[in-house]
């Protein structure tokens, strides 16, 4: 009989997690040591019903709220062409930044009139084909790229990204709203961005503005709403993503609910909002699974578990600090006091710097949890390493949505 998670770790954990008889993690019914025996590790693994449970969510929030909205799944945060399928079918809009995420949006099944091109420099062969592709509405950044749209698609629809001067309680890497960004037209240049768009022959149907990820203060977003509101009668503003999301026990995020309710305040009747989740739909779906290689205690100083990845497979640790828990997937709790560690040549690849685990021993498959933003996007073949499979689960059943490089792809590309 399976049995409820009582580690501390629920709300981490994807939605419906549960320790199975055997005592092992289940993520969308499937024993995730199973998975590790059947497909290898490392892997991302996602239960496909809290993905969709979490796009319902905020469909559901801002329709008891108002009927003026639409969600878009800022897609940087899983650019993987099952998950783009997902979102499009739960109805939601999608964001890309890039002229890939775009090939890959398209790929999963969105209508080109439901996505926004997004990047501060984004190129004249992206912009091309875009509106080749024929997408709804281009999110110009700078007066350069007015330019590039005049001689492409004179009339193609454009929102314009704003920076508005706030900047939220985030790590500054991932703060994008503040003065000193590169980022969008800062709010003295905004009356003469509008009329270069309008001497442009571009359709300006709103204002744009994002201010940062992992954000826990929700007065910011109201802030923001205002700002936006006072540059003139527009009828789209979007107020950006950035709800923050629970990576360790000790999170607690503010609720979709409240979030709607802080880009709601401040709008005026009439006005339809779009806001863009990413993290906060796909983060929490995910957890990665490693196998332990080595355990290493240094008597007085630590006790390293070295995984079968690490930055090659999430990066975040090295650029932002950011913190993860973890687990031994059939041995939940544990009191020895650990730091996991990736394969790679270098002494800053550390996934984790203190979390306890029962008895780390070599060949334990190992879970992290909240892996699903940004572990997939930022994957690379540092040290030649071949890049994870995507898994998604559900109902019990496991499958492989990206499938492992090989060694023979890391030679693909040699000319």
């Amino acid at each position: 009989m399976a049995a409820a998670l009582t580690t501390g770790l629920e709300h981490v954990l994807p939605l419906g997690s549960r320790l199975n008889a055997r005592g092992a993690l289940e993520v969308g019914g499937c024993d995730v040591t199973e998975l590790a025996r059947e497909l290898g590790t490392p892997a991302y693994v996602y239960s496909e019903d809290d993905i969709r449970a979490r796009a319902r969510a905020y469909r559901e929030a801002f329709a008891a709220r108002t009927e003026r909205f639409e969600i878009v799944y800022a897609s940087k945060a899983a650019p993987i062409t099952a998950v783009y399928r997902l979102m499009a079918d739960e109805g939601l809009s999608c964001d890309v930044a890039s002229g890939g995420e775009l090939h890959l949006a398209l790929a999963g099944g969105f209508s080109p009139d439901r996505l926004y091109l997004h990047g501060n420099n984004k190129t004249e062969a992206e912009l091309g084909f875009a509106v080749q592709r024929g997408v709804g509405t281009i999110v110009v950044d700078s007066f350069d790229e007015v330019d590039r749209l005049q001689r492409l698609a004179p009339g193609q629809r454009v929102m314009l990204r704003v920076t508005p001067g706030i900047k939220p309680e985030t790590h500054e890497k991932i703060a994008t709203g503040q003065e000193d960004s590169k980022f969008g037209f800062g709010l003295d240049d905004v009356p003469r961005a509008i009329e270069a768009c309008t001497d442009a022959g571009l359709e300006l149907c709103g204002l744009h503005a994002h201010i940062g990820s992992q954000i826990y203060e929700l007065s910011v977003f109201e802030r923001l709403a205002e700002v936006l509101w006072g540059m003139g009668d527009y009828p789209l503003l979007n107020l950006g993503g950035g709800l923050g999301i629970a990576y360790t026990a000790e999170d607690h995020p503010p609720s979709v609910n409240d979030y709607a309710d802080a880009l709601l305040t401040r709008v005026p009747e009439g006005v339809t909002v779009l806001c863009e989740p990413g993290r906060s739909l796909v983060g929490n779906a995910g957890v990665t699974i490693y196998t332990v290689g080595t355990v290493k205690r240094i008597p007085g100083v630590r006790t390293y578990v070295a995984v079968d990845g690490g930055m090659s497979d999430n990066l975040r640790p090295m650029l932002y600090a950011a913190r993860y828990e973890a687990e031994i997937a059939d041995r939940f709790g544990g009191g020895d006091l650990c730091t996991v560690a990736g394969m790679h040549c270098e002494s800053g690849d550390i996934l984790i710097r203190d979390t306890e685990l029962d008895d780390p021993r070599p060949g334990d498959v190992l879970v992290v949890p909240a892996t699903g933003a940004y572990g997939h996007a930022m994957a690379n073949n540092y040290n030649a390493i071949p890049r994870p499979p995507v898994i998604l689960c559900r109902e019990g059943e496991a499958r492989v949505v990206v499938r492992r490089e090989t060694y023979d792809d890391l030679t693909l590309r040699d000319a």
